[in-house]
């Protein structure tokens, strides 16, 4: 089965709204804590073990970064979220920024937010979330890391999580479990975004 997220290229890195690329294409961006696998998950949807930055040191995606998988057609790596060795005001600007991208970009058609399936529902997760559900956008939640919990744990944290999810946002959030590692639920995500994409 080919991939049509696999022709994904880095396109620019923007830190600013003036660096964005023109409002006009369609968009999915990728919401998640540092080290909560967002990286790996955008390599293994993609197909392209090299095209996120996997790192050790959480926080190391500091801008909105942009692939682009046909003309006009990207995927959106935002800022991961949690880090700490970050200055406030450095924190302000991604976090106004991050909120003014998601309250006006039209391009926008989805949001994909990746939790570990060990620590899901953070805070800031919710928040995410809570943009897309705000604006009638669809979002669907990565469980990663689900290689690291047997089947019964994930199939328990699952469904925790789909009643939590429920019982905030009605069904307008998607869940599953994911693993970049054992390609668990890399499928079925991939189908998630390139309908999102129209490809």
């Amino acid at each position: 089965m080919s991939n049509p997220l696999n022709p994904a290229q880095y396109l620019l890195s923007a830190h600013t709204t003036r660096q964005l690329p023109a409002d006009g294409g369609t968009e999915v961006a990728f919401a998640g804590r540092s080290n909560a696998g967002k990286s790996s998950a955008l390599n293994a949807l993609t197909h392209r073990n090299g095209l996120a930055r996997v790192s050790k040191t959480p926080g190391r995606t500091q801008q909105l970064v942009f692939f682009q998988v046909q003309p006009d057609r990207y995927l959106v790596d935002l800022p991961g979220y949690g880090y700490a060795k970050v200055p406030q005001e450095l924190q302000a600007h991604w976090q106004a920024f991050i909120d003014q991208y998601f309250r006006t970009r039209e391009a926008l058609r989805g949001l994909v937010v990746v939790m570990d399936i060990r620590h899901p529902l953070k805070d800031y997760d919710r928040q995410m979330l809570g943009y897309a559900v705000q604006r009638g956008l669809p979002a669907h939640a990565l469980l990663t890391k689900a290689d690291k919990l047997g089947r019964g744990q994930q199939a328990q944290t699952l469904q925790a999580v789909k009643k939590e999810l429920f019982s905030s946002f009605g069904d307008t959030v998607g869940v599953q479990t994911f693993s970049a590692e054992s390609k668990q639920g890399v499928e079925e995500a991939r189908a998630v975004v390139a309908g999102w994409l129209g490809l």
